[in-house]
């Protein structure tokens, strides 16, 4: 199998160097390497590796300076993945997108399912539908991933903040009233590569019957409050912590360029039945990632 990974120093794109090596060929690429603001330089690429399956795990996903920058929000999470989406159907190969919670509007009060409507409230929300939109109009085989609230020990997230804070603050107060689905970098390239071995050798039949758009994330939702508190609970260095209370918070206590969606838990349950694979739970999740405490430097 042939593989473009497009945004390899992404949390998921990352890890999915790693998880999908035993597949085949991987041809992994990100900025500045690959300029996706420009068209001609992604159809260029595209047409030149060849691939069976182009993999996108790049995306302008800093929230807020996506209100400061909408074009760029725009060029690398609407046009870029229009364009793959293309040159992903000129070449005959399949598209692995991830997409986000964030482009709905957060007023359900109940986990997502891909039949609810989406209205993000954001730019990097609004960015993001509208690269789903350019994929599926480009006609060819696609899957969609939304996942939501993405971590990884390996740069800057909310874990790392948590963990930092738990060393500096005796005090904490983190917003309570905003609720998703914690998901772990690996955990989501695990399962994607889980998923594409099933396609054996006939890949392009495979991506066509399974097309669509799917939620995958941590099973289950938590608060930002209440993930905090299990970040600090499951720190395996402790004894460095002088953290002594989490206090919830109004997200409208803090200020920030960008409207957040107060309830974006994702359903994972169609994920799951069509590719016959089990989603872990948020928590444990979260505790296997911590287990591996050599990835803690970025707090030391």
């Amino acid at each position: 199998m042939r593989i473009l990974l497009i945004g390899k120093n992404s949390q998921i794109g990352w890890e999915l160097q790693r998880t999908l090596a035993p597949l085949g060929e991987v041809y992994a690429t990100d900025s500045p390497e690959i300029d996706l603001g420009s068209v001609f330089a992604i159809r260029t690429l595209v047409r030149a590796v060849e691939p069976e399956v182009i993999i996108n795990a790049k995306s302008f996903d800093v929230v807020d300076q996506a209100e400061k920058e909408p074009s760029q929000a725009h060029a690398i999470n609407s046009t870029a993945p229009g364009v793959l989406a293309e040159e992903a159907h000129e070449v005959g190969a399949g598209l692995v997108h991830y997409s986000t919670d964030y482009v709905f509007d957060g007023e359900k009060g109940s986990p997502y399912t891909e039949d609810d409507e989406p209205t993000p409230i954001n730019v990097y929300g609004k960015s993001k539908l509208e690269g789903e939109r350019a994929i599926i109009k480009a006609s060819g085989s696609y899957l969609i991933l939304r996942t939501s609230c993405v971590y990884s020990l390996r740069r800057d997230c909310f874990v790392t903040k948590v963990l930092g804070w738990a060393r500096e603050q005796r005090t904490m107060r983190v917003v309570s009233d905003q609720v998703g689905s914690p998901s772990w970098s690996r955990m989501l390239a695990e399962i994607t590569t889980q998923m594409l071995v099933e396609a054996k050798d006939d890949l392009a039949a495979w991506l066509e019957k399974h097309t669509g758009i799917y939620h995958l994330a941590g099973s289950g939702s938590a608060s930002h409050f209440d993930w905090a508190r299990a970040i600090i609970e499951n720190d395996p260095h402790k004894e460095e912590q002088v953290n002594q209370a989490v206090l919830p918070a109004r997200t409208t206590e803090f200020s920030t360029a960008a409207e957040r969606p107060l309830y974006t838990a994702l359903n994972c349950e169609r994920f799951s039945t069509e590719f016959d694979l089990t989603i872990p739970p948020w928590e444990d999740a979260l505790r296997w990632a911590l287990a591996d405490s050599r990835f803690l430097y970025l707090i030391g």
